[in-house]
């Protein structure tokens, strides 16, 4: 994969007897928002900005982090948009972006 910035979309849907969903998905944007990377907390996804490596790094850190806090299984969704030749960003995008 080239080392250019791409955006990714997250979704992760968490399954437990034992915790309430909101809770279990805040989890995963704590992950997210101490990242350091660029993102977009929308209703039903979280957007990251960055390298692919590194937005599939913070990606699986909030799934564990889902799992961890007591979620039995978890759904997750990708959407991925990159370039072989140059960055994608929110800017294009013309996104506001949190940190």
């Amino acid at each position: 994969m080239p080392n250019y910035l791409i955006t990714l979309g997250l979704q992760i849907v968490p399954k437990s007897s034992n915790y309430e969903d909101y809770w279990l998905i805040d989890q995963a944007i704590n992950v997210i928002q101490k990242s350091g990377l660029k993102h977009l907390i929308t209703p039903f996804e979280t957007v990251l900005e960055g390298t692919y490596e590194q937005t599939m790094e913070v990606a699986n850190a909030a799934q564990l982090a889902v799992l961890e806090a007591g979620a039995e299984e978890c759904l997750v969704y990708f959407r991925i948009h990159y370039r072989k030749d140059r960055d994608v960003t929110f800017a294009e995008k013309h996104l506001n972006r949190s940190e």
